[in-house]
């Protein structure tokens, strides 16, 4: 079910769109280029303004490439592509449940901007119902209180990467921040309001969130700010910073997410935990912990930075707890 190469179908999108986007503006299938201008108009206006989330972006690019790969052996265009046809698709899928729900979303957003090109009448994915698929828990296992100590104690803060190292898991556990989020850190995110330190994170969706830093917090961070003489030009540098190779000297560079999602799994090793952990096992934590000590949901939702509080309760593991000490209890 994976997509083919691109081959000398593809025709490729205009010349004087800009071509930093690659994924959205590679090229045009030619199922989609022989319905003619609207067509083509419908496709890069889908892939290069409606979605502005890079990772949507990307994922509903491929769900809709391999769509139309599907289609390509059964000669079926466009304009005769049925909710029948739609349905035998999904029956033929082998992804997982979400997967195959985030396929059925990508070909209505698509299917619906070919209607409002009148490309074609009718959405043939809109009335194709999806599986149901019910989450009662996140899979992303905790990190225990325990644990986190741990991990933060056996860190040695002798040099600028580990203590780069400390305060980025800090920031992770103290604020539940994501990855995604610390890694767009500047200089000028982390400041004093006259009462005490924030920092101010970008969000998914283009959310700005400011969260106060805890005493400990705010030890790490001044720590490695200052042993690494972090400065620049307005506050626009990068906060926490690469370092390459073993080197063990911090670049201009900012880390990304795929750095700090090794340098825990590292730190977890160094730290005889388990590497089943990440990075995204300290937000789960906070939030149970939180949760734990009476803290309203609604509170712990906006720390969390969810929009809605049902993906809130997916962190929270206090159930799973409940259940382990009854079924110690059982004495067969």
């Amino acid at each position: 079910m994976t997509s083919d190469p691109p081959s000398r179908e593809l025709v490729r999108t205009p010349n004087s769109l800009p071509s930093h986007r690659a994924v959205s503006r590679a090229a045009i299938p030619q199922i989609v280029a022989v319905h003619g201008e609207a067509a083509k108009f419908a496709w890069e206006e889908f892939f290069s303004a409606h979605l502005r989330n890079a990772h949507t972006r990307k994922a509903y690019l491929h769900a809709v490439n391999q769509f139309l790969q599907w289609l390509k052996p059964r000669t079926v265009p466009l304009d005769r592509v049925t909710p029948g046809v739609v349905g035998a698709y999904f029956d033929d899928h082998p992804g997982s449940i979400p997967t195959r729900k985030l396929h059925l979303a990508a070909l209505r957003a698509f299917f619906d901007v070919l209607v409002t090109r009148h490309v074609l009448v009718l959405n043939p994915a809109a009335s194709v119902r999806g599986e149901r698929y019910q989450v009662v828990e996140g899979k992303t296992p905790e990190i225990t209180t325990d644990q986190a100590r741990k991990l933060l104690a056996s860190i040695d803060t002798s040099t600028e990467m580990s203590l780069r190292d400390r305060a980025i898991i800090g920031v992770l556990i103290y604020t539940a921040a994501r990855v995604g989020a610390v890694t767009k850190l500047r200089l000028k995110d982390f400041e004093h309001d006259g009462s005490q330190w924030t920092l101010r994170f970008a969000e998914k969706g283009g959310k700005s969130r400011e969260i106060p830093v805890r005493h400990d917090l705010e030890l790490f961070l001044l720590s490695y700010r200052d042993a690494a003489h972090l400065q620049g030009d307005g506050g626009n540098q990068p906060f926490f910073r690469s370092a390459p190779g073993n080197t063990g000297l911090l670049t201009d560079r900012p880390l990304s997410g795929i750095d700090i999602c090794r340098m825990v799994k590292r730190r977890l090793k160094d730290a005889g935990l388990p590497t089943r952990l990440s990075p995204h096992s300290c937000r789960v934590a906070t939030v149970t912990d939180l949760l734990s000590q009476g803290v309203p949901l609604e509170d712990v939702q906006f720390l969390a930075g969810h929009a809605d509080p049902r993906t809130t309760r997916l962190y929270d593991r206090r159930q799973k707890k409940v259940t382990r000490n009854i079924v110690e209890r059982i004495s067969i």
